[in-house]
């Protein structure tokens, strides 16, 4: 098992030269959490429903989490127009910090943007982005389902028709402290993060947001991210049930999670990654030949190491030089770069967001304390086990609605990888493998099993919104109504 968690730590290592600078930072993230499991951080084979002491202790704690006095700062939160802006914004944005333990002096940042149209009829997302440790302001906000996009002068702001407050109420949590404008008072939080802390903050945060947002106490609620979130969200939700049996405790009222290209399980997903690679004609015949007959990635163990190694490492050559995270899409070229439509994906994004989110007036707007923004934080990574898919089995089970979505030009986290995780759960089949359908294409596919759906977005890359945003949006308004896209 250690031998083949240090390839992949090579692996990732040799991505960072291959794919395109706007997607190291994610690549350096994963990196980093599989590198510390070789040495102080070796990987947990027991679930994380194993490992929620701390919960169960919450639950039964009369007093619950930590809630604070949230009286006048919904109003002092209100963001006037964020700057170079379009001209009309009908929908009222929010921003600002959430204590999460005043001993510690623990803030987590959040943008909230309501929908233009009927909000207090529409449900409540709460995105967040993984990495672990990059930004759902600076990816999910900016980049993906948000309201705008910023323009490759780094100073205005274009919108986007497809954002998903068109049809939610949407939180967008910078998750956990040091991630972007998240923070701690307590230098020592950001070197013992994990996914524990990360899912007890969130779920502080929630709690005490929903004080602050009183009106929103009884909405729907869904959970939605991407890649790490695939951790975040079903842990998050299994935390959020789990304290609903306090009766001291708020109730949050959480109906179903949606996570897109979601790093959940380590032996399905890597094994997903190679044969990936081979059937997009990204590996020769002899690679995958060699990788199946000298890997196990289920079990741990490999009929011969070394030769495992060898052909994983002839795998990382064959690649070139492309953006695993799409593969199919260009580079950045930061001479060619401008952003025209938002249907049009450009590789450069990341850049235009960096600039922006670090102007002082755009700071100032956001209510947040001047500082160095950066999509992803060097925050330590304490405990990660090496399945999230127990817990996922545990919520089909206790009836939240789990949809996994997957863009299907991703190789990072492929849609062979999702596939082999569900097929792991031997869930009965309610609606066969078919197309869908946005805008009069073909969307994607789906497959409902009994409590989960699978369902690609054609053409998408990791962060799908991204790429297909149109598609992105009609698969999650569906989702939300808790039916399938249309068949034709």
């Amino acid at each position: 098992m250690m031998m083949q968690l240090s390839v992949l730590v090579r692996w990732l290592l040799l991505l960072c030269c291959h794919c395109s600078c706007i997607n190291a930072h994610q690549i350096n993230s994963l990196n980093k959490l599989i590198n510390s499991r070789r040495s102080q951080n070796p990987p947990d084979p027991r679930p994380w429903v194993g490992l929620d002491e701390k919960i169960k202790m919450m639950m039964h704690d009369h007093h619950g989490v930590y809630t604070a006095n949230q009286y006048g700062l919904k109003e002092a939160d209100k963001i006037d127009g964020l700057p170079g802006q379009p001209r009309e914004v009908d929908f009222d944005q929010y921003s600002g910090y959430v204590t999460v333990d005043p001993k510690g002096g623990k803030a987590l940042f959040y943008y909230f943007v309501e929908s233009p149209q009927n909000s207090s009829a529409k449900p409540l997302v709460l995105w967040l982005n993984g990495g672990p440790g990059c930004s759902s302001l600076g990816y999910g906000a900016m980049q993906e389902v948000g309201p705008f996009r910023v323009s490759s002068d780094g100073k205005t702001l274009v919108p986007n028709k497809y954002a998903w407050n068109n049809v939610a109420n949407v939180i967008f949590l910078e998750s956990p402290a040091g991630v972007g404008f998240s923070y701690s008072n307590t230098t020592s939080d950001y070197a013992n993060t994990g996914d524990r802390s990360t899912a007890e903050d969130s779920y502080s945060f929630l709690v005490n947001w929903l004080e602050r947002f009183p009106n929103y106490k009884t909405r729907d609620l869904f959970l939605a991210g991407e890649s790490y979130a695939g951790h975040y969200v079903p842990q998050l939700a299994y935390t959020i049930l789990s304290n609903n049996q306090n009766t001291s405790q708020t109730k949050i009222n959480l109906k179903g999670i949606a996570i897109g290209n979601a790093w959940v399980d380590e032996s399905t997903g890597t094994l997903g990654i190679y044969d990936y690679l081979w059937s997009h004609a990204l590996n020769s015949d002899e690679t995958n030949a060699g990788i199946h007959k000298y890997c196990d990635f289920v079990s741990g163990n490999s009929s011969n190491s070394s030769k495992c190694d060898q052909y994983q490492s002839q795998g990382f050559d064959e690649l070139g030089n492309i953006d695993l995270y799409s593969v199919y899409s260009p580079l950045c070229n930061a001479s060619a770069a401008s952003i025209g439509s938002v249907k049009d994906f450009d590789p450069c994004s990341e850049f235009y967001v960096n600039e922006y989110l670090n102007l002082g007036e755009v700071q100032k707007a956001l209510h947040v304390k001047a500082t160095q923004w950066s999509a992803c934080s060097n925050v330590g990574w304490t405990d990660s086990p090496i399945t999230i898919l127990p817990i996922i089995k545990q919520l089909v089970a206790r009836g939240t609605s789990v949809w996994m979505y997957s863009g299907d030009t991703d190789g990072r986290v492929p849609v062979t990888s999702t596939r082999y995780a569900i097929n792991t759960f031997k869930l009965p089949v309610e609606t066969s493998w078919r197309s869908w359908y946005s805008s009069s294409e073909v969307g994607g596919y789906l497959v409902g099993y009994k409590g989960l759906t699978l369902i690609t977005v054609r053409g998408a890359g990791h962060t799908v919104p991204s790429y297909q945003p149109q598609r992105a949006l009609t698969m999650i308004s569906h989702f939300l109504q808790g039916k399938l896209p249309p068949s034709s």
